[in-house]
């Protein structure tokens, strides 16, 4: 059918005023349409940049973690905490205008899209309760009974805040009718005798500063919001009286550890409060690991923190008298005796140097000069460490074979690459000082290719180092040469739970529900791979 339109008036002016009209309309939709697409763009300009930024942060944080063991500082330490702070601001930022976390994901259309799309499967193990929204019950159109067909669930993470309970122990106490003689049953052992805390809380006050960092003044502080006074001074009298409870366990730990044939060693500085001059000392946490899951090994793997007042090398000479084995660890003087022979016999310590050591000097040339001689022995040694990653977890036998046909050849080559530069650089520039770190190790650093449970760096101690390096960064300071012995027993025995898979919470309380109890020579039933931890629900 045709359209029909309304005759146009046949008077010129008012034609005029007609098209004159639509015009001015047309050139306001096209003002219009060009300010939203200017406010658009600029919107997805704003996200872009927000993105960037996001990212350099990211990189900035990866490069400052690469250096935090390498050069650690209190400097990096601070600087990495400030770009963690900028980065969750502007992820909450971009998180309130819509913008996806990861900037290479497509950004969601619609508020139940993005819901879906960052929605992630919660784990099974978590109680659920159930809130059931049930419609009317009648149709609310035509008053008809309901049936149900199916139903839409949708499960969110909830979190209930820790709470304290008192537990009453209460021991009726009865006599016999025809004797009198009175009969009660015995007050349940407690970890600190006649004192306030259950073995429950007392290992949350020691997981707390431990493993979550908390010291005991901030803990106090938490506390009395629930209306419960647990003054610093008492927390710090439970924390000793612990320690000294569970030290036995911790030496078992640590007999276990130095029992091992292979082991990884490293310390960290640690502040002591100095009180004869006011001021603070630094004293040295040291680990020593045992962890053979790498090369498949059937020893459950463990590790031990001592503290000593300095950093001389008659410590850990002191503790590794007994040792015989393979001793992973940097460069520090302090072990070399440990290497050498004495009587007339081989040295009964071998060492093994750290690959990751030597490839952070070449980093740090590359960073700050561009050398391409540094990029090109970063690309060496990175191939080095792209071998490894497949044999973690294999037999030993088999990651030696691999090695020999794989990582030897590489080796050499890097040998004879680092020969000839040295011998076209300046002899005294950073550059010549890194080849030669490298090459008066050569040996020790290529002895992981010849004995499969070996590794080719020293991170497993630099991982377990990083709880105390995290800690300091929040209690400052050890009290005392006293507070740095029990910092290290509770960190032997914490670490060691988290090794073996345990939640070192449950493992205390359990551990400090029985231990004083236990018979001293079978400790080893509370070791954490050989204890059964009861369902606490």
């Amino acid at each position: 059918m045709p359209a029909t339109t309304d005759p146009l008036p046949t008077d010129i002016e008012t034609l005029r005023a007609i098209i004159a009209a639509q015009a001015a309309e047309l050139a306001a939709e096209r003002r219009c349409r060009e300010a939203s697409e200017a406010e658009l763009a600029a919107a997805k300009a704003g996200l872009v940049a927000k993105a960037l930024e996001v990212e350099k942060l990211k990189v900035q944080l990866a490069r400052l973690r690469r250096m935090q063991f390498g050069r650690s500082s209190e400097k990096i330490d601070r600087e990495i905490d400030q770009l963690e702070l900028a980065l969750e601001d502007l992820e909450a930022a971009a998180a309130a205008e819509g913008m996806p976390a990861d900037p290479a994901q497509p950004r969601a259309s619609s508020p139940e899209s993005r819901a879906q799309a960052g929605r992630r499967k919660l784990p099974e193990h978590l109680p659920r309760t159930e809130i059931v929204h049930a419609p009317h019950d009648a149709c609310p159109s035509c008053g008809g009974a309901l049936r149900q067909v199916g139903e839409d669930v949708r499960e969110v993470l909830d979190y209930i805040p820790a709470r304290f309970t008192v537990i009453r122990h209460i021991r009726p106490a009865l006599s016999c009718r025809c004797c009198e003689g009175m009969v009660q049953a015995p007050m349940p052992s407690l970890p600190i005798e006649r004192g306030l805390p259950s073995a429950g809380l007392l290992a949350h006050v020691l997981i707390a500063k431990y493993c979550d960092h908390l010291p005991l003044y901030r803990q106090s502080a938490i506390y009395a919001r629930e209306g419960v006074d647990l003054e610093r001074s008492l927390l710090a009298d439970w924390v000793g009286k612990a320690a000294a409870l569970m030290a036995p366990l911790a030496e078992a730990i640590g007999r276990h550890v130095l029992a091992g044939s292979v082991l990884h060693a490293d310390d960290t500085p640690v502040p002591v409060l100095d009180p004869g001059r006011g001021t603070t000392k630094t004293g040295r946490l040291w680990v020593y690991l045992r962890d053979e899951r790498p090369h498949a090994g059937q020893d459950p793997p463990a590790v031990l923190y001592r503290y000593t007042p300095d950093r001389k090398g008659e410590h850990p000479q002191r503790e590794l008298a007994g040792f015989r084995g393979h001793l992973h660890a940097d460069g520090y003087a302090g072990f070399d005796a440990l290497y050498e022979a004495a009587g007339g016999h081989p040295a009964v310590v071998a060492e093994v140097a750290c690959m990751a050591h030597v490839r952070r000097k070449f980093f740090d040339e590359h960073t700050e000069t561009g050398s391409p001689l540094a990029a090109d022995a970063l690309k060496r040694i990175g191939r080095l460490f792209d071998i490894e990653r497949p044999l973690t977890g294999q037999p030993a036998e088999d990651r030696r074979r691999i090695r020999q046909a794989e990582a030897r050849p590489v080796l050499d080559e890097l040998a004879a690459f680092l020969d000839t530069a040295l011998a076209r650089i300046p002899g005294k520039g950073d550059l010549a000082k890194a080849i030669r770190y490298a090459r008066s190790r050569w040996t020790a650093l290529t002895r992981y290719v010849d004995d499969g449970r070996l590794e080719i760096s020293n991170n497993a101690a630099e991982r377990a180092i990083r709880p105390l390096a995290i800690g300091r960064r929040n209690w400052m300071f050890a009290g005392s040469d006293a507070g740095g012995e029990r910092a290290a027993a509770i960190y032997t025995i914490v670490e060691s739970a988290k090794l073996n898979s345990l939640d070192p919470q449950a493992y205390l309380r359990h551990v400090l529900g029985c231990i004083a109890d236990h018979p001293i020579n079978r400790i080893a039933d509370l070791l954490p791979w050989n204890i059964t931890i009861p369902d606490q629900g």
